[in-house]
């Protein structure tokens, strides 16, 4: 690499973390070409990003950020994915994991916060950002209904009381 592309090469991922929230760097020698897109595109639906940089560059774009603490993790072959929901690259980087034994998750970092494997594996048992929206929509929507509910109750028993008075006289 020339000089000039390899400043260019650090000023770029120095810029992707630290906008990024989270930071996971795996091992993945033995993968093939077919099964690297593969992750790519799963982590791009995901929105999240995979780089694989030479690890001298990407320590020197660590320096003055957030995620500066995965440098000692950058050791052989080594891929870095990020993300800016804390669930995304992690979850994808897990489900990857477990398809194919050649991806070994050595760790990662959520802001300043350094994680191990469990760490990385805890934060992608996590819901996603938008599972954990619609579970709090429901829990602010099902107290409304509830008391419509309740308000609609006393009105539907006074109306079977009368029913069942007005059946009752006609009985007689």
């Amino acid at each position: 690499m020339e000089r000039a592309a390899k400043k260019e090469a650090v000023e770029s991922l120095n810029e992707v973390f630290k906008t990024t929230s989270v930071a996971i760097v795996a091992h993945y020698s033995g993968l093939t070409v077919a099964q690297m897109q593969t992750l790519r595109q799963q982590m791009k639906r995901a929105g999240a990003s995979v780089k694989v940089s030479k690890n001298r560059l990407a320590k020197i774009a660590l320096e003055g950020t957030d995620v500066v603490a995965i440098g000692s993790l950058l050791k052989g072959p080594t891929v870095i994915a990020t993300s800016n929901d804390p669930v995304a690259a992690p979850k994808v980087a897990v489900e990857f994991a477990k398809a194919n034994e050649q991806f070994v998750i050595l760790g990662g970092s959520m802001g300043k916060t350094v994680l191990n494997v469990d760490g990385v594996k805890a934060l992608a048992s996590l819901p996603s950002l938008d599972e954990l929206r619609g579970k709090l929509v429901g829990l602010l929507v099902a107290p409304a209904t509830k008391i419509a509910q309740l308000s609609t109750a006393p009105a539907a028993k006074v109306a079977r009381v009368v029913q069942a008075y007005a059946s009752k006289s006609e009985a007689a």
